[in-house]
């Protein structure tokens, strides 16, 4: 890569630094990219700028939201005893779109992964435990994925809302969801069942 002209070889770097995009995948895009109208590569660069200046987290939820808080949070039809954690925006995003679920999100941030260097003072814990702390949380439903990762988060939280906040139930989605699978890769008839028939933790 040292080849490439600077400009082009600086935009190659920043390119493979996102997720499934290595060197060559960035270069074939940053080449395409070169092909474009000077309107359109301007038109990229400023979308991403306006996303960033636009988006921001939602204080109650922590999803990723154009308004503080976010349409679902401040939604009044929403069912407010059921908060329903996950790790991940992009999980929210598929649960809202299965269409199965009418209570309100936490997003965790991650999962607990020491091997990564994850561990639970990374996460949205404490926002998470000041939703529990208001009150109107009755059933707390754990939407991690089957992943070991998932798993020793899972336990985490079951114990500490346990010893912590007594008059909330903790739930998870029923075991339909294949070991290894994230919740944002799974199809729609699989999270429909797997929420419907959610178990006990």
């Amino acid at each position: 890569m040292n080849d490439l002209p600077k400009p082009l070889r600086e935009v190659v770097q920043r390119l493979s630094g996102l997720p499934g995009m290595g060197p060559k995948s960035a270069l074939r895009a940053a080449l395409t990219m070169l092909k474009w109208p000077n309107e359109r590569a301007e038109g990229l660069g400023q979308a991403i700028i306006d996303m960033r200046r636009n988006m921001c987290f939602c204080s109650r939820c922590r999803a990723l939201s154009e308004a503080d808080p976010c349409p679902v949070c401040s939604d009044p039809s929403r069912e407010t005893s059921r908060l329903c954690l996950v790790s991940e925006w992009d999980s929210l995003i598929v649960m809202e779109q299965a269409g199965v679920y009418s209570g309100l999100y936490m997003v965790l941030g991650g999962l607990i992964s020491p091997l990564d260097g994850v561990r639970q003072e990374n996460l949205e814990i404490g926002t998470l435990k000041g939703r529990l702390a208001e009150g109107e949380v009755e059933e707390l439903i754990l939407a991690l994925g089957a992943t070991m990762e998932a798993e020793a988060t899972a336990s985490y939280i079951k114990n500490m809302v346990e010893r912590e906040y007594a008059g909330v139930a903790v739930t998870r989605l029923a075991q339909g969801i294949p070991l290894g699978t994230e919740v944002k890769h799974v199809d729609k008839e699989t999270l429909r069942q797997s929420m419907l028939y959610r178990q006990k933790l």
